[in-house]
């Protein structure tokens, strides 16, 4: 697709500029003032809307193969789409899991076929895929997932000789869900004395509190220092975790760290109107918390932001504390979400780029993403600054029917959506016949 995009400002590192952008074969071919429209060029108006390089979510559960019931790669790819992201990055934790390269390039083939943003998965790491690891080919994975504690999935590396061994041999980068399975079995077990079968959802951010982050974070960075691995830290929770960082830009740091969507704008006091519906591991926990993470992304101590976007069925969210499914589906609304930052103060435009996109693509060496570039890929997003509010749309793209979003008004909203040059999302609709690529990383 060919076009000119006209009157537009372009947020990239350095700020918002107002600018044109002439698009050629799914590049950015050059961005400039007053671009004039070649013969029978098609010229596409920003009305001075902000345009965002496409969001890169590096952690998303779209649940292909074998959980398809509740979400899939079609369906979850169109509300990322919808949310401004133009390139995912999918967790290993589906049926069966994504622990060799067979099953890696299964679930890229059916993104091929069904995908409308472009597409990496992770390799997951068990306790007995040591060698699948080693030979995994580094410029086909995003990166290798490790499950350092329990959450949804039987993943769980707990044999610290392993853990040690996947920290030396893995080829790229490790990425960390980080918390410690002993110090939850007790702070259930405790639970369970006092509320027997009838666990409150506000008791999550307790069973799961800051303790049980810290000391599994604090071990995935000591390991990442001793053996010189290339660690990124997902979805960070907690005030205390926040010393583990050091504050600034990317640079040539090989310790780096996310937050997430959901604990960026929700506390604890959300449990209350959400319930079960707000569960997700690691929990979202206080008011403190929430705001010691607005302050690391402000000063560099957080990389990145990314969603977790984990849907699951309603019937599978409104069950008692045990049975209730951890996760939220969130990608939906990905970039609307981190622009309440700066709706709010904590970030900038500037910065809510870099880290929805550009540190994204510098972090796992993303080819040609990421910024808006001549010569990069035409991974676009329109953005509207909608300061009334925007409600959630009530027909929800994920698959799984529900979002948590149901009752915010975001101060953004996005317009339009373009993949490699091709508008994929346009004031509230889905182009079906678009297709995304698989990401290629320079590794």
């Amino acid at each position: 697709m060919n076009f000119l995009l006209r009157e537009c400002e372009i947020v990239g590192d350095g700020g918002v500029t107002a600018s044109d952008v002439r698009v050629r074969d799914g590049r950015i071919a050059q961005i400039g003032s007053s671009l004039n429209a070649a013969a029978g060029e098609r010229v596409v108006e920003g009305g001075g809307r902000l345009l965002f390089p496409g969001a890169i979510d590096d952690q998303v559960h779209f649940r292909e193969p074998g959980l398809t019931h509740k979400a899939d790669i079609a369906s979850e790819s169109r509300a990322a789409a919808a949310g401004g992201v133009t390139s995912f990055m999918e967790m290993p934790n589906v049926q069966p899991p994504t622990l060799d390269m067979q099953r890696l390039e299964e679930k890229r083939a059916i993104a091929a076929v069904h995908s409308c943003v472009n597409y990496a998965f992770y390799l997951g790491a068990s306790n007995d895929n040591l060698a699948a690891i080693a030979a995994a080919d580094p410029r086909r994975i995003a990166g290798i997932k490790i499950f350092m504690g329990a959450s949804t999935g039987d993943m769980l590396v707990d044999d610290e000789v392993v853990l040690r061994r996947i920290f030396e041999v893995a080829p790229t980068l490790i990425a960390t869900h980080c918390e410690s399975s002993p110090r939850i079995r007790n702070n259930l077990q405790k639970a369970q004395n006092l509320y027997g079968a009838n666990i409150p959802a506000a008791m999550h951010p307790i069973i799961r509190n800051a303790a049980v982050c810290y000391d599994s974070s604090s071990l995935a960075v000591s390991l990442a220092r001793e053996t010189g691995a290339r660690l990124h830290i997902l979805h960070l929770t907690t005030a205390q975790e926040m010393e583990l960082f050091a504050p600034g830009p990317l640079d040539n740091k090989h310790i780096t760290a996310e937050a997430c969507a959901h604990h960026l704008l929700f506390d604890e006091s959300d449990y209350v109107a959400l319930g079960m519906r707000l569960k997700t591991n690691p929990a979202v926990k206080s008011r403190a918390d929430r705001e010691a993470l607005h302050l690391a992304l402000a000063e560099g101590r957080i990389d990145v932001l990314a969603t977790d976007h984990a849907p699951h069925l309603p019937a599978e969210k409104d069950q008692p504390y045990i049975q209730a499914a951890a996760g939220m589906p969130l990608v939906e609304y990905a970039l609307p979400a981190y622009l309440e930052l700066v709706a709010d103060g904590v970030l900038t435009y500037a910065q809510v780029a870099t880290k929805a996109a550009g540190a994204v693509a510098d972090i796992f060496s993303i080819r040609e993403r990421g910024y808006i570039r001549e010569g990069y890929y035409a991974d676009l997003v329109l953005v509207e600054k909608t300061p009334a509010g925007t409600p959630a749309r009530k027909a929800v793209l994920s698959k799984c029917g529900w979002t948590p979003f149901a009752d915010y008004r975001f101060r953004h909203s996005v317009h339009s959506t373009y993949v490699n040059g091709h508008l994929v999302w346009n004031e509230e609709e889905i182009q079906e016949r678009v297709r995304g690529m698989a990401l290629e990383f320079d590794r």
